[in-house]
């Protein structure tokens, strides 16, 4: 039971945050895909296959930082910095759920089987960026909007549609915005250990950044719900994610490391409030 409790801390199990930020953007795409009438089986493929890959990223990110997360405070304790966990078991963990959400994926079509990929390079990718530039939280947005594409290919829509795009763009600068406000509570320890991040890079214009590309994410989604025809309860839902990222600032706006990391957790808000007024769109 202590061994399952230290895969369960590797693999996030038991901190879902993280899946269910990757979860929403995904179930808005599959249901903007199918024009508000998703297949059910793909919803199950997808919400399944999100909390099975987001596990592997975590653990592949882990194994990236295990020679320096026991240098920072927040991660010190984390299975593999405190030997709970070995590299083996690691490795071994995360070929088990990328085998896992491959198996997943195979209940789809060649295309989809074929975009999988690319989405695994870019989850395996992701931890190793924050070593080379300041935008690994850029390169995560790519590897949480993949799914976007994924979603869209098994709904049987076409790659070349323009709002499947735009949904991707939009979840980018989400994922920056949010995990900006993350990175902002380790910023003190990431710079002794000479880890990057865009909370590092943009200094004391982070939190103008962040609304600026919560902005730029509302607007796109805004465009969205216009192409779609979708009623005006999702425009009223937009508005109410207007209002969570005020909140957001507000709770952070001194840089309280605990704060920084509450307004990074409320981000689920705004997931559930737009896919809340996507349904609403739809349906009423």
């Amino acid at each position: 039971m202590s061994k399952l409790q230290d895969y369960a801390d590797l693999t996030r199990f038991n901190r879902p945050i993280g899946s269910l930020l990757l979860m929403w953007p995904t179930l808005w795409a599959l249901w903007l895909a199918a024009d508000g009438w998703p297949e059910w089986h793909l919803i199950f493929i997808f919400v399944l296959g999100v909390f099975s890959m987001r596990s592997a990223g975590c653990v592949i990110n882990d194994f990236a930082d295990r020679k320096v997360d026991g240098f920072v405070e927040r991660t010190k304790n984390r299975p593999l910095p405190s030997g709970r966990v070995s590299e083996v078991e690691a490795l071994a963990l995360f070929a088990g759920l990328s085998i896992l959400s491959f198996i997943l994926v195979l209940f789809t079509d060649w295309q989809t089987i074929l975009l999988s990929f690319v989405g695994l390079f870019l989850a395996a990718l992701y931890p190793f960026m924050k070593r080379y530039t300041h935008l690994p939280q850029l390169f995560l947005g790519l590897a949480f909007s993949w799914a976007i594409p994924m979603a869209y290919s098994a709904q049987g829509g076409s790659l070349l549609d323009p709002q499947l795009w735009m949904l991707f763009v939009a979840n980018c600068f989400w994922t920056i915005a949010y995990d900006t406000y993350y990175a902002m509570t380790d910023r003190p320890d990431d710079i002794k250990v000479g880890i990057k991040s865009t909370a590092i890079l943009f200094g004391r214009y982070d939190l103008l950044v962040i609304i600026i590309l919560q902005g730029l994410t509302l607007s796109l989604m805004m465009w969205i719900g216009v192409i779609a025809q979708l009623g005006i309860l999702y425009f009223v839902s937009l508005l109410g994610a207007v209002y969570l990222f005020y909140q957001q600032f507000q709770q952070a706006k001194d840089r309280d490391r605990q704060a920084c990391f509450r307004s990074f957790l409320d981000n689920n808000r705004i997931g559930y409030c737009i896919f809340a007024g996507i349904l609403l769109g739809y349906y009423i």
